[in-house]
């Protein structure tokens, strides 16, 4: 999972305005960000290991002159965590130079890498680079070459590309990845991998794309672009509603908040305790909390505080930071907890490895009793498509039953919500969302590729 943006400004500085989008997309990200920009004959890029604060200052934005930019920031799935697979990549055709940055995750890597000329040399290790030289290999113009990537290329994608002189987006036939279009008042336009970061620089938020959808935005205005998608079963990653969207974004019109609030609230119905008060694990799982301690009658209040400098640690690269950064990233407010029945609510239970010492952090602050209760069903399968859970053998509800997570996370209870429950918190109808990590059924993942993924792994 990554945040990608791009930008036309014509007369302004794009590069900072992608800067302070990608502020709003940081969660998406944490290993590495870029931004590339335009200014109509050269195209100039920065990309580094690290958070967008540490990285860029204002020479380096000074640097990256233009009125088109791209921004990317990157959380690996595919692909080492290393600064050759930083994004934005800057590639060369016969039509001229484009920058390119990529959100989602390729199923038919190996195939479309099968396709590339035996003299193209791939420097970096992810699937991205293999898409945009692709691009770089097809004929025609910039909008055929897309549309040969389109027809293609399996999986989750959402891109942004910038020229000298244009900027292009466009998402995948199935809509696994979200991207979203912005207007700024002096008649540039934004997209964004959410709608929270439209806000950030001022432009007001038009609509999704749609899937399989190619727009070009250029000086002569924006262009839209329809590919054939009948035989593309729709399919909006699910995981963007339970956990890695901002609670402040919303995508075609349904506000990620309610989502998580209605979740919760539908959580309280089906799993009811006897408790005191109800909390929730900071961020992500604040909405459901609320929701839940609405539904229940119980106080809501905060058990836990959160370290705002301490990154996600769901996507931190490996186990050993995740388990390091679940004791620096939260501090319990004994007042609130000692003595009470505590419910805490969280949106989900990945590997196991963040639950624990929670409980055991409120436990230690004098909480009498601990009930978990999560916002989504038990993720027992992996995903293929651009989220970090790559094998069973990594998902705790893959290898255990209910009540055996119960005893290893050491709660007094725990309830999961229902797959109908969390659909209709949503507002989306089933056939519309990609639940693989629910309940092992795929939009666009060939068998042979979840084979292959398993051995490797």
């Amino acid at each position: 999972m990554c945040g990608i943006t791009g930008v036309f400004a014509p007369g302004r500085d794009a590069a900072r305005l992608a800067f302070f989008a990608l502020y709003a997309l940081q969660h998406r990200g944490q290993e590495s960000a870029g931004i590339a920009a335009a200014d109509g004959g050269t195209i100039r890029s920065h990309k580094e290991m690290g958070l967008l604060g540490a990285i860029f200052d204002e020479e380096i934005l000074g640097e990256l002159s233009g009125h088109i930019a791209i921004g990317h920031t990157r959380y690996s799935t595919t692909g080492s965590s290393i600064v050759v697979n930083a994004q934005p990549l800057l590639e060369r055709t016969e039509l001229g130079d484009f920058a390119f940055a990529h959100n989602g995750n390729l199923t038919n890597t190996d195939e479309l890498r099968e396709r590339l000329s035996p003299t193209t040399v791939l420097q970096a290790t992810s699937d991205s680079e293999v898409m945009a030289k692709l691009i770089v290999e097809s004929k025609g113009t910039m909008i055929d070459r897309i549309k040969a990537v389109l027809s293609s290329a399996r999986g989750a994608y959402s891109i942004v590309l910038c020229t000298q002189t244009e900027l292009y987006a466009f998402r995948d036939p199935w809509g696994v990845r979200p991207l979203c279009l912005g207007r700024l008042s002096d008649n540039g336009y934004v997209v964004a991998s959410e709608s929270c970061a439209l806000g950030t620089v001022g432009a007001q938020y038009l609509r999704e794309l749609e899937r399989g959808e190619i727009v070009r935005i250029g000086p002569d205005g924006l262009e839209s672009y329809r590919t054939d998608v009948e035989a593309a079963q729709p399919a909006l990653c699910m995981f963007e509603y339970i956990y890695f969207a901002r609670p402040d974004s919303k995508f075609n019109e349904r506000s990620v908040y309610m989502a998580r609030y209605e979740m919760g609230r539908q959580l309280a119905k089906e799993h009811p305790v006897e408790a005191d008060v109800v909390m929730a694990v900071p961020d992500s799982a604040v909405a459901g909390g609320i929701g839940y301690a609405t539904e229940s009658g119980l106080p809501y209040i905060e058990g836990l505080i959160k370290n705002r400098y301490i990154g996600r640690t769901f996507i931190s690269p490996d186990q050993r930071m995740r388990s390091r950064g679940v004791h620096l990233k939260f501090n319990p407010v004994v007042e609130n907890l000692h003595g009470q029945r505590v419910v805490v609510v969280d949106d989900s239970i990945v590997r196991g490895t963040t639950t624990p010492r929670i409980v055991a952090l409120l436990r230690e602050a004098g909480a009498r009793e601990v009930h978990l209760r999560i916002t989504s069903p038990p993720i027992r399968h992996p995903c293929y498509l651009g989220v970090d859970m790559a094998t069973y053998d990594e998902l705790i509800a893959a290898n255990y039953t209910v009540e055996e997570i119960r005893q290893k996370t050491g709660a007094d209870s725990l309830g999961y919500l229902s797959l109908n429950g969390l659909i209709d918190s949503v507002g989306r109808k089933r056939e519309e969302m990609c639940l693989g990590c629910l309940i092992g059924e795929y939009p666009n993942v060939p068998a042979a590729h979840r084979v292959r993924e398993a051995i490797s792994s």
